[in-house]
């Protein structure tokens, strides 16, 4: 019943134009085509699409898709995620095709953050050329990165994705960002699926922020991808969110920036690659060997 992995999200703006060169001209995607209603997509591979980015009223992250092994472990998720008291809304044949994929359902987490679960996907033969060159973003057997979201009902959720979904832990630290002796430290549990991404899904113990995702990842293939994209992201005056660093569990090296949606993505390389089927969960103490500057961090150090 476990998840293979991440296929894609699917984002909604009322910045359609900010989306298209944060995109294309920032992270150096490449534009897709044949996406509905006036969207978007954009693709990283040979996928057709990996972002659909659809007009809307607001920002709004809508959901991340993850792809099961096959119909029957479909099925099976399906009736659990139901059974544990989730909506469940199959997709339409004409909405999964869309998709590229053979079924779809939507669901949420005991959070609200928006999931989507299918089965069968579609690859095509057009090659990937990035409009400010980048050589390429690894994805393969192990999905278009991760996905993080607000969780403030933290245990119920978490157990949500391990005993319903059927993500593996594969670090459930606490993290003291305050640095306070006194503080109890923030939850996070980092979850892999049936490939060999550190993770493919994680969680915070903290509100679901406004934008509906805490971020996302995309891996680069080289260290000068990513330094290029970081020097694209001060040039185009993108905020940043993090600054360079390289963290303990996944030990991928990059930086975090914001989105025109309000969430951020991670942009980095050179990850952990994990064997699935012996993983041990771990519990480390702290998020980054060095670097990773948080901007509030930053702003509490100027006052």
């Amino acid at each position: 019943m476990g998840v293979k992995e991440l296929g894609y999200v699917i984002v909604q703006t009322a910045k359609m134009a900010d989306w298209d060169h944060f995109m294309t001209e920032v992270v150096g995607v490449m534009r897709g085509e044949g996406a509905p209603g006036g969207g978007a997509f954009y693709r990283v591979d040979d996928r057709p699409f990996r972002f659909w980015i659809k007009p809307g009223e607001g920002e709004h992250f809508e959901a991340a898709g993850y792809q099961v092994a096959d119909e029957v472990a479909w099925n099976v998720l399906k009736e659990a995620i139901a059974a544990a008291g989730r909506p469940v809304e199959d997709g339409t044949a004409e909405e999964a095709k869309v998709r590229g994929v053979t079924a779809f359902f939507r669901t949420s987490d005991p959070d609200g953050n928006g999931l989507e679960f299918f089965h069968g996907d579609t690859r095509d033969d057009v090659a990937f050329v990035s409009p400010v060159g980048v050589s390429g973003f690894v994805t393969g057997d192990m999905g278009m990165g991760h996905a993080v979201f607000g969780a403030p009902s933290f245990d119920a959720t978490h157990a949500f994705y391990r005993d319903v979904v059927g993500f593996h832990d594969t670090d459930i630290p606490r993290f003291n960002m305050s640095g306070e002796p006194n503080d109890p430290g923030m939850g996070f549990a980092f979850m892999h699926a049936d490939n060999g991404r550190h993770h493919s899904i994680a969680l915070g113990e903290m509100p679901v922020p406004p934008s509906g995702c805490v971020h996302l990842m995309l891996e680069m293939k080289t260290i000068t991808d990513v330094g290029k994209c970081h020097d694209r992201m001060r040039a185009n005056k993108v905020p940043e969110s993090a600054t360079i660093g390289r963290h303990v569990n996944d030990q991928t090296f990059g930086f975090y920036m914001q989105t025109p949606g309000g969430f951020d993505i991670e942009i980095g390389c050179d990850p952990l690659v994990i064997d699935p089927a012996t993983w041990k969960a771990t519990a480390h103490l702290v998020p980054s060997e060095w670097g990773h500057v948080w901007a509030w961090q930053k702003a509490m150090e100027e006052n």
